[in-house]
């Protein structure tokens, strides 16, 4: 035993501390495995399981919930406010104690106080009751779910992580039952930007389970299990079959010579083919290429960005790009340097060019800088004027709109009188 106590704590790294508050310390660091302990990963691995296995079977299964219905349905007091049952305080804490151990986490005064909204009676409704229990069971199975699929243990997803998950969750949803198997993989890519370019925005190229729950993505994604949902809602959701072979259609338009890359000549005429020349050197200069030409993944930033102007993340993409002198500020030298190139097309198409003076006080106007010489990303962000300014700057169609909107408002008004007249 003497022998097998030294060697083990010189292999743990030393033996242990005399000193007496050594024992008091609680242990607070656990060195993970390194790639030749293959036991102790292995051990890991199956603590990990069986962890996820004992949090999986404390969840709420739909039998419990239905159980839990119906004692809530059982103990709603009167009266009832339309047709919303309502419970109050007492029959609360009675059906907590008739639901189960697996339930008593959400029968607090907390919860309660959280859900109670002007009732003269002090009462909650019992639908949202049930609904936030159901929505902390959700949540709670999916973070089980994506756990299942964090390799490194340590919260978080890397990008091959999530492209696991994606794919084998595109057989349990039902509007993408019409994919071809030969287009899964351009899918699950086009699935998994959308979560990186947003939540990862300084590209350690991994993302924490926790932000993946809080956002909306996950909603949307899940969304495709309703076999009723309407053609609107899968046009705006960027998971959804129609969308991803849109993008992925326009990919393939752009791509002229059929390399399967999009070289700055083939991406000037993306959207409405009026972004300017200067900026597209900049996403070429900034952007990952190959010998030059974007990859479909380095086109879905580009598209992410600038079909979400308003988001902070799509702002700090074009910010990065209109920042030529990389001093994390837009000067008048930037301004003026990118309002050229929209002077230029103007000029072009036989429009009168507008004085770059004017445009720049407006800018400065609109977003209302700290400093009144240099705007910077937060500058952009707080001012929600952010899509419009950058829209001014790298698009001829985008200042075309800024310029003439009182003339496109009053158009729309006209439009609005013609049809309540009809």
């Amino acid at each position: 035993m003497e022998l097998f106590t030294k060697y083990y704590m010189e292999w743990k790294g030393g033996k242990k501390s005399d000193n007496v508050s050594y024992a008091n310390i609680p242990r607070f660091y656990y060195r993970l495995p390194a790639e030749d302990e293959v036991l102790l990963q292995k051990l890991r691995e199956e603590s990990r399981a069986v962890f996820l296995q004992r949090k999986s079977r404390e969840l709420l299964d739909n039998e419990e919930l239905q159980n839990l219905w119906f004692l809530l349905d059982k103990h709603q007091t009167s009266p009832m406010i339309g047709e919303e049952a309502m419970i109050n305080y007492e029959n609360f804490l009675k059906v907590g104690e008739k639901a189960g151990p697996k339930c008593k986490q959400f029968f607090t005064a907390k919860i309660f106080a959280k859900l109670l909204h002007n009732d003269p009676y002090g009462r909650i409704s019992i639908m949202q009751f049930f609904n936030y229990v159901m929505r902390k069971v959700w949540l709670h199975q999916t973070r089980i779910g994506l756990s299942l699929y964090d390799v490194a243990g340590q919260g978080y997803l890397r990008e091959s992580d999530l492209e696991n998950y994606i794919l084998e969750l595109i057989p349990t949803l039902p509007q993408l039952d019409g994919l071809e198997k030969s287009f899964y993989s351009f899918y699950v890519c086009t699935a998994v930007r959308k979560f990186f370019f947003f939540l990862d925005p300084l590209r350690t190229g991994k993302i924490k389970i926790q932000d993946i729950l809080a956002c909306s993505f996950l909603d949307d994604l899940l969304e495709l299990r309703d076999e009723e949902l309407s053609k609107e809602s899968q046009e705006t959701n960027w998971f959804s079959a129609p969308s991803a072979l849109r993008v992925y259609g326009q990919y393939l338009n752009l791509d002229k010579d059929h390399n399967g890359m999009l070289s700055k000549e083939e991406l000037s005429r993306y959207g409405t083919g009026t972004l300017t020349n200067i900026f597209l050197d900049r996403v070429f200069q900034e952007c990952l290429t190959y010998d030059g030409e974007m990859d479909y993944k380095t086109y879905l930033d580009f598209v992410l960005a600038l079909e979400n102007r308003k988001e902070p993340a799509a702002l700090q993409y074009i910010f990065k790009l209109l920042d030529i002198e990389n001093k994390g500020h837009l000067n008048v030298f930037s301004l003026n340097y990118f309002f050229r190139a929209i002077q230029e097309q103007m000029k072009i198409h036989g429009q009168e060019p507008v004085s770059f003076q004017d445009v720049k006080d407006e800018i400065f106007d609109m977003v209302k800088p700290k400093d009144p010489y240099k705007i910077s990303l937060q500058d952009l962000i707080n001012s929600s004027q952010g899509d419009t300014v950058t829209s001014i700057l790298i698009d001829l169609n985008g200042f075309w709109t800024y310029e003439n909107r009182e003339v496109l408002v009053a158009s729309d008004n006209d439009n609005t009188a013609d049809v309540d007249d009809t």
